[in-house]
């Protein structure tokens, strides 16, 4: 666990009310003792209100809470951009998503980088991203999220349409399109489909089933090798 993350578990068992150890914190964070004493000196000299001592306990005062989430103004851009960028180029219930969770942020943000969105003059434009396509992204995403198997037919580039189940595993973003990276049963061998080729997308009731060699780590390795592999045989 990192030590920020350590400091901020201590303050939430501390606002409970109740007189701790460190002894006890440092059973339930899997520390030393001498490492809960070090950080609770730390946190009641930058300012939280902990009363207490090594050896009786510490408790926390009345009336305390976290402060604000805060992000520097090239934080809160960052995150404009990338929600803009999912409303043109994800589906629609993510790019919905995205919205409500910019307005969670801006409710906390200080009111002087309040309405920050309105002057961030990045954008991201979806008129290459139809809503059908937005939709069979959803459809897709779902999919993998609840493990489940699909039956595609899929228009190859030489305008071939195949009929095939797969285990989809992944979706990948390539500037202008989207691709599908899944474990093919026809082929019996990792496959990757362009979202708007796919010409009929349904479920087939099945839940894929993890098995050795057919996972999305197992994919990565695989074309992690191969791009090394170009990268030694590339010749100038």
């Amino acid at each position: 666990m990192r030590r920020a993350d350590r400091l901020f578990q201590i303050v939430q068992y501390l606002r409970a009310g109740r007189l701790l150890t460190a002894k006890i914190l440092a059973e339930r964070l899997e520390v030393s003792e001498r490492t809960i004493y070090r950080d609770i000196a730390d946190l009641q000299s930058s300012g939280v209100p902990i009363d207490g001592e090594a050896g009786i306990g510490y408790l926390m005062r009345d009336g305390y809470d976290l402060p604000p989430l805060m992000f520097s103004r090239e934080e809160v851009s960052a995150l404009i951009v990338g929600a803009r960028m999912v409303g043109a180029w994800g589906g629609a219930k993510m790019a919905l998503a995205a919205e409500t969770a910019l307005e969670k942020i801006e409710s906390v943000l200080p009111d002087d980088m309040r309405g920050h969105a309105r002057k961030t003059s990045v954008f991201a434009f979806d008129f290459q991203m139809p809503l059908e396509l937005k939709d069979r992204f959803d459809f897709v995403n779902d999919a993998i999220s609840n493990s489940h198997v699909l039956e595609v037919e899929y228009k190859d580039p030489d305008g071939q349409v195949t009929k095939r189940e797969i285990e989809p595993l992944g979706l990948y973003y390539w500037g202008r399109t989207w691709t599908l990276a899944s474990w093919c049963r026809l082929r019996t061998d990792f496959r990757t489909f362009r979202l708007d080729r796919v010409e009929k997308l349904n479920a087939t009731g099945e839940k894929a089933k993890a098995a050795k060699g057919r996972t999305l780590r197992d994919f990565l390795a695989i074309q992690t090798r191969n791009d090394r592999h170009e990268r030694l045989n590339f010749k100038d």
